[in-house]
């Protein structure tokens, strides 16, 4: 009697088609919505620590000049004061709650501005004046862009001289003597510098090199022709190539290897970042017509090798 098998094939459940469906979803619906979610981030960051310090500063600065043109009632003539019906003198001034006055261009702007009862005190009628006049989010934020780049043109002008550089390697060494604030600082150094260094990496051809071991094929990115010690060692030329890893290409590691060694590959880099970013699901079209075509010549061949067979 035969004994049972111990390994028994897993049956499909009745929910896997559902858990498959909604993990292909998952996969289709989350790069696009993290790309939303780190723009809105770094929006978000860029509004609040940077555009409201402007606006509050610019505030206090437009809010200091108008307060000039808060008068009592003893620095006016009456004939100056409007009372909805004389408007004969060339600036005339209206009466706040509060009883102050301001000049009734101030006045009548802030009157057509807000939508309900108009503040008690003038200054809170200039206040309503500044904002709703010069802060503006469509005045605002190009005055704040044009800003921005200026103080980055002066900011890098100023690192690319010797004493900025000086200065900044300072503040450079004093961040790395702080225990936990060097790590974050290094992490994050390391991303800007990846995303905006001038020094780019550049892929002159895509090869095939038998890593990690003799008979696996990996697919690398040539990116010089590198030590010269190390050429001296192998007694012939060497290539420095990328090896880059699946799903993300723009991360691997860097090995040298003979140039004998290597086998050029036929595709362009951005078809091999298609083939590394799918696992190896995206082949170029060309490769796949040229791997059917030695398939049917070797079919027909071993075809033509048997020769025909008598009934």
């Amino acid at each position: 009697m035969d004994a049972p098998d111990l390994e028994t094939e897993k049956k499909p459940g009745a929910l896997d088609p559902f858990r498959r469906a909604v993990l292909r979803g998952l996969a289709v619906l989350l790069p696009p919505l993290l790309t939303i979610v780190i723009f809105l981030w770094v929006g978000n960051t860029v509004v609040n620590y940077l555009l409201e310090p402007m606006e509050s500063g610019a505030r206090r600065l437009l809010l200091a000049h108008f307060q000039g043109e808060i008068l009592e009632q003893e620095q006016v003539s009456p004939e100056l004061v409007r009372d909805g019906t004389e408007e004969t003198a060339d600036r005339l001034f209206v009466q706040t709650e509060d009883g102050r006055l301001l000049p009734a261009e101030i006045y009548d702007f802030a009157r057509r501005e807000v939508r309900g009862p108009m503040p008690s005190s003038a200054d809170k009628v200039i206040q309503v004046y500044v904002d709703r006049r010069y802060l503006r989010r469509h005045t605002v934020i190009p005055i704040f862009l044009c800003v921005f780049l200026m103080v980055l043109y002066l900011l890098g002008k100023f690192l690319a001289a010797g004493v900025g550089r000086f200065f900044w390697m300072q503040f450079e060494r004093v961040i790395h003597r702080l225990p936990l604030v060097r790590n974050v600082y290094s992490s994050v150094k390391q991303v800007t510098d990846f995303m905006f260094s001038e020094r780019e990496i550049e892929y002159t051809r895509v090869v095939a090199i038998e890593y990690p071991r003799k008979g696996i094929w990996t697919i690398a990115m040539v990116t010089g022709e590198s030590l010269l010690d190390i050429r001296c060692a192998a007694n012939e030329a060497v290539l420095s190539v990328l090896v880059p890893t699946s799903p993300m290409p723009f991360t691997g590691f860097t090995v040298t290897v003979k140039k004998s060694e290597t086998v050029d590959l036929n595709i362009t880099i951005d078809q091999a970042f298609q083939f590394i970013v799918s696992c190896g699901v995206v082949v170029p079209t060309h490769q796949i017509a040229q791997a059917l075509a030695e398939r049917d010549r070797s079919i027909g061949g071993a075809a033509s090798l048997v020769g025909p067979t008598d009934d």
